[in-house]
Order: C-alpha cells, then sequence, then structure tokens
C-alpha cells in the first residue's frame, strides 16, 4: 500500500526509468515498422529488436518490484495501490501527467478517475 506522497516520491525517483521505457518503446515501434516494411533499419536488424525488447521488460520488471502496477506502456499508465477515505484506491500516473494526481477507486478502474 502506498500513500499518496509515497506514489509520488516513486515516480519522482523512477522518473529516468519511466523515460527511459518511453524511448525503449518508440524504437521498438520504429524498427517494428522499418523491418516489416523494407527487411532493415537503420536501427539495426532482428538482434538489435531482441535486445530492445530485452530491455523493455527490464524496465517494467523493475517496476513490478516496486509494487506498481503497469496498466500499459502506450501511453505509460503506473497505479499504485493505496487507500482514500478508508476505501482502496489507486494513486493513478499517466505519461504526460507532471505528478500523481489521480486517484480512482479499484472497481471503476480508469473510468473513474478523479482529481486528487
Amino acid at each position: 500500500m502506498f500513500t499518496l506522497a509515497q506514489a509520488r516520491h516513486l515516480v519522482a525517483t523512477l522518473r529516468p526509468r519511466i523515460d527511459e521505457l518511453i524511448r525503449i518503446r518508440a524504437d521498438l515501434a520504429e524498427l517494428r515498422a522499418d523491418l516489416a516494411d523494407h527487411g532493415l533499419s537503420v536501427l539495426g536488424g532482428r538482434a538489435e529488436l531482441k535486445g530492445l525488447e530485452a530491455r523493455l521488460h527490464g524496465v517494467l520488471d523493475e517496476l513490478h518490484q516496486h509494487d506498481i502496477q503497469v496498466k500499459g506502456v502506450a501511453p505509460v499508465l503506473l497505479d499504485f495501490p493505496g487507500e482514500r477515505d478508508g476505501r482502496p484506491v489507486l494513486w493513478c500516473w499517466l505519461e504526460g501527467d507532471t505528478d500523481v494526481r489521480w486517484y480512482h477507486r479499484v472497481e471503476c478502474g480508469f473510468a473513474g478517475r478523479r482529481p486528487v
């Protein structure tokens, strides 16, 4: 369980890794498109593709080790289990957010997001 302050601190601390995840995701998309269209890419070939996939999974594993729920990678969507007013909630961070500013009840999902 995370407090809001803990979730915010963890996002700030892990921001370089989250930014790396975003870069890897973009490189993977471009490399896959190039390989599908032309069979080659300035980003490399099949070996580089496998390397990028391994790096992506490494960052995701690191986030999971912190008990962060990764709900999406395009865009990056992270949930942090917590509690608000005695109810279980997920503190929610979406790529592009400057801070953890949202939460939603566990049973409501993303559609139930509310400002903190």
